[in-house]
């Protein structure tokens, strides 16, 4: 999921190097009844801005559980960046 964020937002504004920060991330987890862990799964894409952008990647974060998410793909991100 990260990846795909980074190439989507690279082929929008050329180079990744225009990032000057990440502002905010949502991170929803497809994930069944009774299932708390959901800042864990979102880890990952937290660790990744962080090492793509250094302490610029580090943002507000909300990781939240979800009944169902479109084509029951496991995780959807939103991510806002400032753009230099």
């Amino acid at each position: 999921m990260g990846l795909n964020l980074l190439a989507t937002l690279k082929n929008h504004i050329g180079d990744l190097d225009r990032v000057q920060r990440v502002i905010k991330v949502l991170g929803m987890v497809n994930a069944e009844p009774g299932f708390e862990n959901h800042p864990s799964i979102i880890n990952g894409f937290s660790d990744l801005m962080v090492e793509v952008f250094g302490d610029a990647g580090r943002a507000a974060r909300s990781a939240v559980g979800m009944s169902s998410l479109p084509m029951n793909i496991p995780v959807e991100v939103e991510m806002i960046v400032e753009i230099r």
